[in-house]
């Protein structure tokens, strides 16, 4: 159900900004906006697996926080991340 790695390293190929970045906001939402996409697909078809849903919260406010912080930090690079994974902007 995790990210295998060769999936990890595609995502953190394609966000970085620069060679090895792995801790950028871009590079985290991202690998973020994976995971939970990963875990919506398995809830559909398990709706009652609680623990999971509870992951996939967890990780939603993980990523509305880096968001948050991203779009205070430089809207521009927000906006553009946002377009890139065709998140809802508020």
């Amino acid at each position: 159900m995790s990210l295998t790695i060769e999936e990890k390293n595609a995502i953190i190929k394609e966000y970085a900004r620069f060679e090895g970045d792995t801790g950028s906001p871009e590079v985290q939402i991202a690998i973020l906006t994976k995971r939970i996409l990963q875990l919506t697909d398995h809830l559909r078809l398990h709706k009652h697996d609680e623990s999971s849903r509870r992951g996939l919260l967890k990780l939603v406010g993980q990523r509305r926080r880096l968001l948050a912080y991203l779009r205070k930090k430089d809207y521009g690079r927000f906006a553009q991340l946002a377009e890139r994974l065709s998140l809802r902007i508020r």
